[in-house]
C-alpha cells in the first residue's frame, strides 16, 4: 500500500506569511526610494526644472527621513533599515550644521555694526513695526526690498529719518524697488537693475572707527516658473563677490534661495558667510506665507557678510502686512588701521 503525505499545514502557511513580509520589504524600498534620490540630488547640487522650488523645503524632507529608517529597524529589516539611516544621514548633514552655531563666526574684534533686512511686500509692510525694530534694536544700516513710493512715504512718517538719516533709495512700483538707509554717512550711492527686473540699492557706509562697508540690498528673481530658471541663476551667480583685497561687502535682502539650493551655496563660496547659518539660526523661515495658506515657511531671506566681518549674534521678527519676516544680524567691521 502506497501512502501519500498530505503537505504541512505549517508548510501552506508559511507561504502567505513569506509573502507578506516580502511585500512589506518591497513597499520599504519604494518608501525610502525618494528620499534617497533627494539625497544624491541635494549633495550633488542637480536640483533642475519644478525641483527648485521642492528643493526649498529640503528641511522638512530630511525630518522625514528618519521615519522610513526608525520603521524598517523596528519591524527587524536591517538591510533596509541601514540604507535608510544612511540616507537619513545624509540629509541631516546637509541640514543640521545650520541649527548650531559655527566654532568659526568671524572677527570678534572690531566695531559693532547693526543691520537688518525686511521685504515690504509691494511697500504695504506695516512701517510703524520696521522702524520700532530700527530703534529697539540700534539698527545702523536697514535694507528694504518690493520698496514703493508708498512704503517709502509711510516710513518717512513712521520716523525712519530721524533714526537713519541717510539713504540710496531707488522706490519702484510693485515688487522692483529697494533700499538702503544708515544711520552713518554714505557715499557712492545707488542702484542697479538686475537681469530679472528688481533693483539693488547699494551705498558705501562710511562707519566711524571701522572705515567704508559696502552695503547692497539684494533681490534676485524668484524661481516661480521654469521659464525663469536661468535667470534665477544668473541673477544669483551676479551678485558681487566679496573681494578679500578691496573694500568690506554686506549683502543683505531676499535671495528668493535657501541653503539647499546650489547657486546660493556658490554664491556665499566667493568670499562671504551666512549670518543665520554661523550663529545657529539658519533653519528659522522668513517667508511663509503668513496668510493662512498650509505651506511651511522656508529661509530665503539672509545676510551674507565678507570673511574679515564677525557676526555676533542673529534674530528673526515677524512684520504685520508682509509674507516675509525681518533679519537682524549684530556684526563686528574690521576696525580702522
Amino acid at each position: 500500500m502506497t501512502i501519500i503525505s498530505a503537505p504541512s499545514a505549517g508548510r501552506e502557511d508559511g507561504r502567505p506569511r513569506r509573502r507578506r513580509k516580502a511585500a512589506l520589504t518591497v513597499l520599504f524600498w519604494l518608501f525610502i526610494l525618494p528620499f534617497l534620490v533627494w539625497a544624491a540630488i541635494r549633495l550633488g547640487g542637480w536640483e533642475r526644472g519644478l525641483l527648485v522650488q521642492l528643493f526649498a523645503f529640503t528641511p522638512y524632507v530630511a525630518a522625514a527621513a528618519w521615519a522610513p529608517a526608525i520603521l524598517a529597524l523596528a519591524t527587524r529589516r536591517w538591510t533596509v533599515g541601514a540604507v535608510a539611516v544612511v540616507v537619513a544621514i545624509l540629509l541631516a548633514s546637509a541640514v543640521l550644521p545650520r541649527a548650531i552655531p559655527s566654532r568659526d563666526q568671524g572677527p570678534e574684534l572690531g566695531v559693532q555694526l547693526n543691520v537688518m533686512t525686511s521685504n515690504m511686500l509691494f511697500g504695504g509692510a506695516d512701517a510703524a513695526v520696521i522702524v520700532k525694530l530700527v530703534s529697539e534694536h540700534d539698527i545702523d544700516v536697514l535694507a528694504v526690498q518690493e520698496f514703493t513710493t508708498e512704503g517709502k512715504e509711510a516710513l518717512a512718517q513712521a520716523g525712519l529719518g530721524a533714526l537713519l538719516p541717510y539713504s540710496s533709495l531707488a522706490d519702484e512700483p510693485k515688487a522692483d524697488g529697494s533700499g538702503l538707509y544708515s544711520r552713518h554717512p554714505i557715499t557712492s550711492p545707488g542702484a542697479e537693475r538686475n537681469g530679472g527686473g528688481f533693483m539693488q540699492a547699494y551705498a558705501t557706509v562710511e562707519v566711524p572707527g571701522a572705515g567704508p562697508v559696502v552695503v547692497e540690498s539684494a533681490h534676485p528673481l524668484a524661481p516661480y516658473a521654469r521659464s525663469v530658471l536661468r535667470q534665477w541663476r544668473k541673477d544669483l551667480l551676479a551678485e558681487p563677490r566679496a573681494d578679500q583685497g578691496g573694500t568690506p561687502r554686506i549683502l543683505l535682502g531676499d535671495f528668493n534661495a535657501t541653503l539647499d539650493h546650489a547657486p546660493m551655496r556658490e554664491l556665499i563660496s566667493r568670499g562671504y558667510r551666512d549670518a543665520a547659518d554661523a550663529t545657529g539660526k539658519g533653519l528659522i523661515g522668513t517667508w511663509g506665507p503668513y496668510d493662512g495658506d498650509a505651506i511651511p515657511p522656508v529661509t530665503i531671506d539672509h545676510v551674507l557678510v565678507d570673511e574679515r566681518i564677525g557676526v555676533r549674534e542673529v534674530s528673526v521678527h515677524p512684520i504685520p502686512r508682509s509674507d516675509h519676516r525681518a533679519i537682524i544680524a549684530g556684526l563686528t567691521v574690521p576696525a580702522a588701521g
